[in-house]
Parts: structure tokens; C-alpha cells; sequence
């Protein structure tokens, strides 16, 4: 969510800012110490730098709450580096207050005071970069507009040309507004169709003259495809999604979601896709050499497979795989659909005939999937989520509630491929496993996932 997004990009920014000021104090004494009396003989010497842990104890961690108090974080985009500089002194005064309270009534020595003199210098020079670069950063987003989330705004004509007037630049340079769907004279279908055509994450109502019964019935269409609906409301009733408030432009939202919110969680995912798929590249280096020479000794053709695959929210993106089929695999395929095993909009066949042996060993022990650490790195899989199908396969889905498993990134494992997804026949169990999966993801649910998958894998269960 836009507001938690950016909670979390000002605790970032304090965390980096606790950093700094606590690097500068270290730095001044070192200067002060071991740099300074070569060029100034005679200096006394000052105490060791332990001596300054109390004092970093002190303002690393509540400088930054000083200075957003004084609001030194807000407002980034419109504000001149003159009254920067102002919310800094201003910062940096009420923390020395605080200090030389310390010092006067809990007897707590400030070792050197041209050590802290200097920290303080090199430390409001510091934020002071650290925000200028922070600042031409955002410019740059807004002028390039690279990074946006792409949106929908839905509602009333003149009430989302307001709002969107009324969104602060930190807030619009995120967003991508990719359609405006007015829906007092276009039908629902029409936003369904625009959140299929743009796959956004997110459908904004600024619906204040909209009649309630419009309103519950575009925010239940997000619901069922698992996209998030923000409206300035408060009574509808959902299902499966869960409301939580959050703020934006400075209204009070309703949202209604039916992913995991963003949060540390989410981040802390992020790694371990990133840096799990760098480490399994590493490891299954052999492997890789493997079955890329069985491919090319057992069967004609090029040794990758890549197909264009639904992600996240429906974008396509190109799927790699280890090559296990015949070069005619989809010109075969029409003549195979009486001998089609799964129900819905799936092609799946036990005993395929356009797999040739080796490659028929490479799926048994799931060492086709290996390239697709590939997507991962690229940020287009994670490690857990459901399996990406086939554009043509999700285009064919009839049931709009069987969308939601996009609403999540695709991933190489999940709760159907560790179950034994040649134990299931019906589409709607499968997707049932996948909605399984992310009403109730955790991080720990991911890790019980891949540690279930090795051995899964092992015994050769789910193999196609």
C-alpha cells in the first residue's frame, strides 16, 4: 500500500540518517585523535572513542524522531534547501538541549567538545547530501516517470480530476495513472477489463457522488480478482478481503485486500528470492552442465525453452526452462487434447509423448525448472508462489475468483508442487491450494515450503 510504502521509506531514511550521525561522531574523533595532531602539534590528547558510545546511544536513534517532529522529512519535493537547513538547526539545538541535560543532571562527561563540534558539522553536512540526493532522485522520477505503480482511478469524472489534483508530488510521482474509468455511465465490465489490460495492483475510487450501491459493486469485481480497491468509505462488507485504513493526499482510505500487505516480511522475502536464487545458480552449476549436455546429445534443437508466462497481476514476461519436449511440441498439441488430464483451461498428460527420454528424467527430478532462478533474479518469480501458466491458459480462465492467484508473484514452488501435483486433476483444487496459500502467507510458511520442496523433489512427487 502507497501510505505503508512510504512509512517504511521514512524508517529507511531515519535508519540511514541513525547511521550517519553515529558514523560522524566516530569519524570526528577519529580526525580529532589521529589525524588532526599530526598537523597541530601540541594538541591534548583526548579520552579513547568508548567514551562517546553513551553520546551515540543517544543521538542515533532519537535525532531522527527530533527531526521529523520538526518536520525535516516532509514535504520533500516543494521544500527549499533555506528551510532544510532551518529544521536541521532546529533539530540539532533541541538534541544538544537533551545532551547537556544528560550532562548537568546525570553527571555524564562529554570526553571532548571539538570532537562534538566537529560531529555535529560533518553530521548536518551529511543530511543535508543525504536529502539533496534524495530530493533530485524523486525529481528525476517524476520527470522520467520510471518505477510508478500502475493504477486505475475509478468514480465519478469531476471527483477524480479532483482528487488527483489533490495528491501530494511524492504521492503521484509513484503512480501510474493508466486509465480513469467513470463508472456512473461505463459498466463494471469495463473495469474488469482495464485491470486485465493494465494488470495493476490497485483501483483508486474517488467516488464522493457516487451512488453506494456502484460503488460495492466495482469494489466486490477488485475483490474477486484479488486487486486492492483504497475508497474513502466505510461500509462495505467483504468476503475474502480484509479492510484496513490507510491515508492518502490527506483522506482518510478504506482498503480493501485480499494479498499480503506490504510489510518487513514482504522485504525480507525479497532477499531471499534475490539472494536464494544467486546461491541455488552457484550450487546447481554441475547440474546446469548436465543437462545441458544430455539435451544436446539426446534430442535436435536449442537447449532453453522460454514461453511467454502470466506474472504478477497478469504482465507477461518470458519464462525459462531446460528444453524436454520435441521441436513440434505445440504443433502436436491440438491432436493431444482428447487426452487432456486436467480440467479448466490446463493441458497436463502424464505420459507425454512429445517428451523425450532425458527430458522426461530432467521433469521427474525437477530439473527443468533450474533456469527459471533466472526470473527470480530478474524479480519476475519469487521462490514460493503459484506456478505461472501460459497467457493463452489464464486468457481461457472463465471464473474471474480463479484470478487471484495472480495477485502474487509466481513462484518455482508452492503448496500444489510439494502436495504432489500429479495427485491432482482438477484446476479448482489447484487453484484452491494457490488462494490457500496466499490467505495465509507468512515468511515461515515460505521457508516450511522449500524445505518440503528438496525432498519432494527427491522422491520424485509431483513429477509431469
Amino acid at each position: 500500500m502507497l501510505g505503508r510504502r512510504q512509512e517504511i521509506n521514512l524508517q529507511l531514511t531515519q535508519l540511514l540518517d541513525s547511521a550517519l550521525l553515529i558514523f560522524c561522531l566516530w569519524l570526528a574523533h577519529f580526525l580529532r585523535a589521529s589525524i588532526i595532531p599530526q598537523f597541530l602539534p601540541g594538541l591534548v590528547e583526548i579520552p579513547p572513542v568508548d567514551k562517546l558510545y553513551w553520546i551515540m546511544a543517544v543521538v542515533g536513534p532519537f535525532t531522527p524522531l527530533v527531526l521529523e517532529a520538526r518536520g525535516f522529512y516532509s514535504n520533500l519535493f516543494h521544500k527549499t534547501p533555506a528551510q532544510s537547513l532551518r529544521q536541521l538547526m532546529e533539530g540539532l539545538m533541541i538534541m544538544g538541549t537533551i545532551i547537556g541535560a544528560l550532562v548537568v543532571f546525570l553527571k555524564w562527561e562529554v570526553p571532548s567538545r571539538s570532537v562534538v563540534l566537529l560531529a555535529v558539522m560533518m553530521a548536518g553536512l551529511a543530511l543535508i547530501i543525504r536529502e539533496a540526493v534524495q530530493r533530485g532522485k524523486l525529481r528525476h522520477q517524476i520527470a522520467s516517470g520510471k518505477g510508478r505503480e500502475k493504477v486505475l482511478i475509478a468514480g465519478l469524472a469531476s471527483d477524480m480530476e479532483n482528487f488527483v489534483e489533490g495528491l501530494p508530488a511524492e504521492q503521484l510521482a509513484s503512480l501510474e495513472i493508466t486509465a480513469r474509468i467513470d463508472i456512473t455511465c461505463q459498466p463494471i465490465s469495463a473495469l474488469v477489463e482495464a485491470m486485465h489490460q493494465h494488470s495493476v495492483a490497485r483501483v483508486i475510487f474517488a467516488a464522493q457522488h457516487v451512488h453506494f450501491s456502484k460503488i460495492e459493486e466495482a469494489v466486490q469485481a477488485c475483490e474477486t480478482e484479488g486487486v486492492e480497491a483504497w475508497i474513502a468509505a466505510d461500509f462495505f462488507q467483504t468476503a475474502i478481503a480484509r479492510p484496513t485504513f490507510d491515508v492518502m493526499g490527506g483522506r482518510l482510505m478504506l482498503v480493501f485486500h485480499s494479498t499480503p500487505q506490504i510489510s518487513w516480511a514482504l522485504w525480507a522475502k525479497e532477499i531471499l528470492d534475490r539472494v536464494g536464487a544467486a546461491v541455488l545458480l552457484l550450487l546447481s552449476a554441475p547440474v546446469w552442465i548436465l543437462a545441458m549436455t544430455g539435451i544436446r546429445l539426446s534430442s535436435t534443437g536449442p537447449i532453453f525453452f522460454r514461453q511467454e508466462r502470466s506474472g504478477h497481476y497478469g504482465k507477461p514476461f518470458l519464462m525459462w526452462k531446460f528444453r524436454t519436449m520435441s521441436l513440434d511440441a505445440e504443433a502436436r498439441r491440438a491432436e493431444l487434447e482428447t487426452a487432456n488430464e486436467m480440467s479448466g483451461p490446463v493441458f497436463k498428460i502424464t505420459a507425454d509423448p512429445r517428451i523425450f527420454p532425458f527430458g522426461r528424467w530432467l521433469r521427474r527430478m525437477s530439473i527443468d525448472e533450474l533456469p527459471q532462478l533466472l526470473n527470480v533474479l530478474r524479480g519476475e518469480m519469487s521462490l514460493v508462489g503459484p506456478r505461472p501458466l501460459p497467457v493463452y491458459e489464464i486468457e481461457k480462465i472463465e471464473k474471474h475468483a480463479q484470478r487471484r492467484r495472480l495477485s502474487v508473484k509466481p513462484g518455482l514452488t508452492c503448496l500444489w508442487q510439494i502436495t504432489g501435483r500429479n495427485g491432482i486433476r482438477n484446476f479448482e483444487e489447484w487453484v484452491a491450494l494457490d488462494l490457500q496459500y496466499i490467505d495465509n502467507w507468512s515468511l515461515w510458511l515460505d521457508l516450511k515450503i522449500l524445505a518440503k520442496t528438496l525432498p519432494a523433489v527427491l522422491r520424485g512427487v509431483g513429477a509431469s
